[in-house]
């Protein structure tokens, strides 16, 4: 009978609810940290104030309880410790908690009905809701779970592998926030509470020196820091001391209107897309479309990839120029004929490097991407290191076309076309061919030098000019293949790694065939066929800047594990 007697209890109370009638709605502030509902019955006098908020904010106002009779009773201290022990118990499991209220003496609202009712101005300015929620009547707590994305810690466990800084500012209370932080990984252990974990009045108490001692505390280490019970002045102060004084780059996510001054004033403001208001958006740099803290990681991960993927083709096109500047350099300077013309050098730049140049863009992002420290906000693309590589490599390019031109001259016997050998120092002097006694050049392929000998350094350098050519292409091709990594080991990250890139090459190399190999181009590009036996060589001198390039990728490997390594040293 008892258990039937409740039952019907229950049924004329929901009953009772959904004569409701809404007549305000005292909306969330975070100062109060609760809101209501202003509503009506059919079957009583006067309105009614329904409460919802923080449990120790509530309890702190309210005097009176229902009991298991729905009779309001004195609240006394041991009712209320014993809620707050309850609400504390919840909140160390990560559950919210909420404390639902109603209150039945409502004032100048009690007949409320409209916006022309007198005492409408009350509702108007946020700051009387303190006041109007004056005598509110505990009627009990609930536990609400609202459990982390599943992808959410691992999302933390990439960031702190990529030398990124997570900390977490919430209006939960200080028990719920380090549950939820123990969850998702940004503390480790309960041991970290006193040194990780501080509300926001408590951070702000703190002189500036602490403040700051605590944030360094965790930039560049694997921990984190929570800080509960916030406000937006609180975020402001975060964000100010990081960017400011700490020098750091500081994003901040937020969704709500208060969040819009720390949004704007963060290196990078994100807001939520879904659950944010327009206010905020406007304030913000980037927009998270889907509210999933994971995607502002791939978003991080991507952004290293394209940062990458930029310093890849500056590095392919400055070794290569470079590449080309040494070789007509080291030409004028050793005295010997100019390697290649100018519109050889022109279809290079313009046409032949441009394919593989733009399919670089489409390099996957590295293995260890996100195991990289993090760039400095003031760190130049072209870093003092980074230009050494460029020379490193751009020399070798110079010096192996040159090399190949004077290696046609001084003995070449594969090219089988019958062209004299000279001597170094005749090449070096071409210029005075002139007044060289005795000296001949036999006829080879379509040239008469029985006139004029001196023209084998001009007109008869077409052949050593081709091969000085085709190796300046083919190592760029060889080149662009590096630039598939910053740091990664061709071996590892594989020759198909980027297909377009391999589409771009095989482009390139159908180019340049086209100007040796059909009679028109020829005759514009001032080239002559290559042989089987001419490709051999010309592979043999371009291939070894892949091994170059791997010795100076092995001691890049080995500067950024050093860095790496301090980085651990000081967690």
């Amino acid at each position: 009978m008892e258990d039937q007697s409740q039952m019907l209890h229950n049924n004329i109370m929901i009953r009772q609810l959904m004569n409701l009638t809404k007549r305000a709605t005292l909306e969330f502030t975070r100062d109060r940290k609760s809101m209501s509902v202003l509503a009506s019955s059919q079957n009583e006098k006067g309105n009614v104030l329904f409460i919802k908020g923080a449990p120790d904010y509530l309890l702190e106002k309210s005097t009176m309880i229902l009991n298991s009779d729905g009779v309001a009773v004195p609240l006394k201290a041991q009712d209320k410790n014993q809620l707050l022990t309850i609400v504390k118990n919840l909140a160390e499991k990560g559950l919210r908690t909420l404390a639902i209220c109603v209150q039945e003496e409502c004032g100048q609202l009690s007949d409320y009905d409209g916006p022309k009712h007198p005492a409408h101005s009350q509702l108007v300015d946020t700051n009387n809701y303190k006041d109007l929620e004056n005598k509110p009547i505990i009627i009990g707590v609930v536990a609400l779970q609202d459990p982390p994305r599943p992808e959410v810690k691992r999302s933390i466990e990439k960031c702190r592998e990529a030398g990124i800084s997570v900390i977490m500012i919430t209006g939960d209370i200080k028990e719920t926030a380090q549950s939820i932080a123990m969850q998702i990984g940004i503390l480790h252990n309960q041991s970290q509470f006193p040194t990780h974990s501080f509300t926001g009045m408590e951070f702000s108490t703190m002189g500036e020196e602490k403040q700051k001692k605590v944030l360094e505390q965790v930039i560049g280490r694997p921990s984190g820091l929570v800080f509960s019970r916030t406000d937006p002045s609180h975020k402001r102060e975060l964000v100010k001391l990081l960017t400011g004084q700490l020098n750091q780059i500081a994003a901040m996510t937020g969704d709500g209107v208060n969040d819009a001054p720390a949004l704007k004033q963060a290196s990078i403001g994100i807001a939520m897309g879904i659950s944010g208001t327009e206010v905020a958006k406007e304030a913000s740099d980037m927009i998270l479309a889907d509210d999933n803290f994971a995607t502002i990681v791939r978003a991080v991960e991507e952004g290293r990839a394209i940062y990458q993927n930029m310093k890849g083709f500056i590095r392919y096109m400055i070794s290569s120029n470079i590449g080309e500047v040494v070789s007509i350099f080291t030409s004028s300077a050793l005295g010997i004929p100019d390697g290649f013309n100018s519109i050889q050098l022109l279809w290079v730049n313009l046409v032949t490097d441009g394919l593989p140049a733009t399919a670089l863009s489409f390099n996957p992002p590295d293995p260890d991407v996100m195991q990289k420290p993090p760039r400095k906000h003031d760190e130049p693309i072209i870093t003092e290191y980074v230009f050494v590589r460029y020379c490193v490599v751009g020399t070798y390019v110079g010096l192996a076309t040159v090399f190949v031109f004077i290696y046609y001259y001084l003995g070449y016997e594969w090219a089988g076309d019958g062209h004299p050998v000279v001597t170094f120092h005749q090449l070096r002097n071409w210029a005075e061919c002139h007044h060289w006694e005795g000296f001949k050049v036999a006829n080879f392929d379509k040239y008469d030098f029985s006139k004029d000998p001196c023209l084998y350094f001009s007109w008869g350098k077409q052949k050593a000019s081709t091969l000085s050519l085709s190796v300046l292409v083919v190592i760029e091709m060889f080149n662009a293949l590096n630039a598939l990594s910053e740091d990664g080991s061709l071996l590892k990250v594989g020759v198909f790694a980027n297909p377009y890139l391999i589409l771009a090459i095989f482009g390139s190399m159908t180019l340049h065939c086209m100007i040796c190999y059909v009679p028109l181009f020829e005759n514009i590009f001032n080239t002559v066929p290559l042989s089987l036996q001419d490709w051999i060589l010309i592979i043999g001198v371009s291939a070894p800047v892949v091994l170059v390039d791997e010795v100076l990728k092995f001691f890049s490997r080995i500067r950024n594990a050093k860095l790496l390594e301090e980085r651990k040293k000081i967690q």
